[in-house]
């Protein structure tokens, strides 16, 4: 008011982190467990009491063997979108040849690496997608070629198998290469593949990827963009299931460095998540100690304001 500035997104989320739009439905389905659910502060918890609003949480929405999912956001359709799917894999891949290389590779003991950066980045929202900003998209290229640094292999045979799921545009790559041992496809089955067994998973951190990779007992190196995938990144390394490296944001001139530094340090946190894997063995015991009332790896007062303050933030610049 003092400057005559009208901020009426802020105004209308009032008490702080308010969603309007969640009075108006029967009940509100969070894809999380009630421990793991975002601490609200007493204003808004109050509101939502008043409103009659009821949150029930129901735990990561697992898929069934096979099931399909929506190929990501894509509005404006072209006829070669798809065309790039499986270009560096030495033939057409489809789901079934893909979990079949998978199971091959669990059976021979070789490691498998899945990465994805979501189905929002990588579509093409103005806003927030593929042509949101430019150095987002390089950003986007970077964890990938962090990836493909830290494990790609110049032999399909070598190394462990990198799945990586790119999205629906027409040109994901770039310039980006893949190495040979990356089978990289518009649509991958992400949770067929990770209760197939997964040794790492790069993930934007969105809710349902970051809950999947949790009750699959996957390492988790979460390279977050917006919201929740903020929130969800400061929780792997508070429960000590995961690493996360935070997207940059350089100022203009300054993104082919900025970049260069993030494709760095992907690659060196995902070797540090791949070797310190804690696998099923960690997630149980992490879910086991929440459920049992316990705190995780550092003090509960500690970690509530961490996420709080993540959390905030997040709806802050959601």
């Amino acid at each position: 008011a003092k400057y005559g500035l009208d901020f009426g997104l802020l105004t209308s989320m009032q008490p702080f982190g308010k969603v309007g739009v969640l009075t108006r439905s029967a009940i509100t389905l969070v894809t999380t467990c009630e421990d793991l659910q975002d601490p609200m502060t007493p204003d808004l918890a109050e509101f939502y009491k008043k409103e009659g609003t009821i949150f029930e949480a129901v735990g990561p929405l697992l898929d069934k063997a096979g099931a399909r999912r929506a190929a990501g956001h894509k509005f404006n359709a072209s006829e070669g979108d798809s065309k790039h799917a499986a270009k560096h894999t030495g033939g057409e891949v489809d789901a079934e040849d893909l979990l079949q290389r998978v199971r091959a590779a669990r059976a021979t003991g070789r490691s498998t690496i899945l990465v994805s950066m979501g189905t929002v980045i990588t579509g093409d929202s103005p806003d927030i997608g593929w042509e949101g900003r430019q150095k987002d998209k390089n950003g986007k290229r970077a964890a990938w070629a962090g990836a493909f640094d830290a494990f790609g292999e110049s032999s399909s045979e070598k190394g462990p198998l990198l799945i990586v799921s790119l999205g629906p545009q027409a040109d994901p790559f770039g310039e980006l290469e893949p190495p040979a041992n990356a089978v990289c496809l518009s649509v991958v089955p992400q949770v067929d593949v990770l209760r197939l067994g997964v040794d790492a998973f790069l993930t934007h951190g969105g809710q349902n990827s970051f809950t999947e990779g949790l009750a699959c007992g996957v390492p988790l190196l979460v390279c977050p963009g917006f919201g929740d995938q903020v929130v969800n990144a400061e929780k792997a390394e508070v429960m000590g299931v995961g690493q996360q490296v935070p997207r940059p944001d350089p100022d203009a001139g300054h993104e082919a460095a900025a970049a260069a530094q993030y494709r760095a340090d992907v690659a060196e946190r995902l070797r540090c998540v791949f070797s310190e894997n804690g696998g099923v063995p960690r997630a149980v015991e992490v879910m086991l100690t929440l459920a049992k009332g316990g705190a995780p790896p550092t003090s509960t007062a500690e970690s509530e304001m961490v996420i709080e303050a993540k959390s905030n933030s997040a709806v802050g610049g959601a």
